[in-house]
């Protein structure tokens, strides 16, 4: 912790304690990502990229906003 004339402006172990939170929830969003791959019973790179299936990356979107939002709630508390 550093203080300038009084006032803290760097505080370490908050630094420290977003980057572990980041880490933890980047890293819980990938295993729910490989989920939903691993559960859809076609493949999604070939129904958005070759399919040009906009329906299914709307709803792939709205799904990663959705897990996002979840795992931001549970890491804050």
């Amino acid at each position: 912790m550093m203080f300038l004339l009084g006032k803290q402006i760097i505080d370490v172990s908050a630094i420290a304690s977003a980057a572990i939170y980041s880490v933890l929830g980047l890293l819980i969003f990938g295993l729910f990502w490989l989920l939903i791959v691993w559960l859809t019973p076609f493949s999604i790179r070939k129904e958005i990229e070759d399919d040009q299936n906009t329906s299914l990356g709307i709803i792939l979107g709205a799904v990663i906003i959705g897990i996002s939002l979840i795992i931001s709630a549970a890491v804050a508390g």
